[in-house]
């Protein structure tokens, strides 16, 4: 699983450049690397807002956190991947459904990616579990 929209996991450049986009978890050394051929458009702040129906100030609690990835436009305003409503929403049914703080939801998501990471591995060597995943 890789809910979390691709890249470094912080607040950098904004625009569409030739930097990599990494199809894994980043816990590999050999993680592939894709390059995007048209621009991914961008989410405003407050189109992610919108979409998740979370409060603007909460969404930049979270990118603060490291729950959510964004990067600065030339205005210094954030903007999001367009994958970043669903991560929303999964950081709250995490919040929700297990009573877990937000700094804590961060480690959870971590822990989840690499377990995706590892089955990923696993299925791509073709060994099977006796036990189906439990994800």
């Amino acid at each position: 699983m890789n809910d979390r929209p691709a890249g470094g996991g912080g607040i950098g450049r904004a625009g569409v450049s030739a930097r990599p986009v990494r199809t894994g978890a980043g816990i590999t050394a050999s993680t592939a690397v894709r390059y995007a051929l048209v621009p991914v458009p961008k989410l405003s702040l407050a189109a992610v807002a919108l979409r998740s129906g979370l409060h603007p100030d909460l969404i930049r609690r979270f990118v603060a956190l490291g729950l959510v990835d964004a990067e600065r436009d030339s205005a210094g305003r954030l903007v999001f991947d367009p994958t970043a409503p669903a991560v929303l929403a999964r950081v709250q049914r995490l919040r929700t459904g297990l009573c877990l703080n937000y700094a804590s939801i961060g480690l959870v998501l971590d822990l989840l990616d690499r377990i995706s990471v590892l089955e990923a591995a696993l299925r791509r060597a073709g060994t099977r579990s006796e036990t189906p995943p439990w994800t």
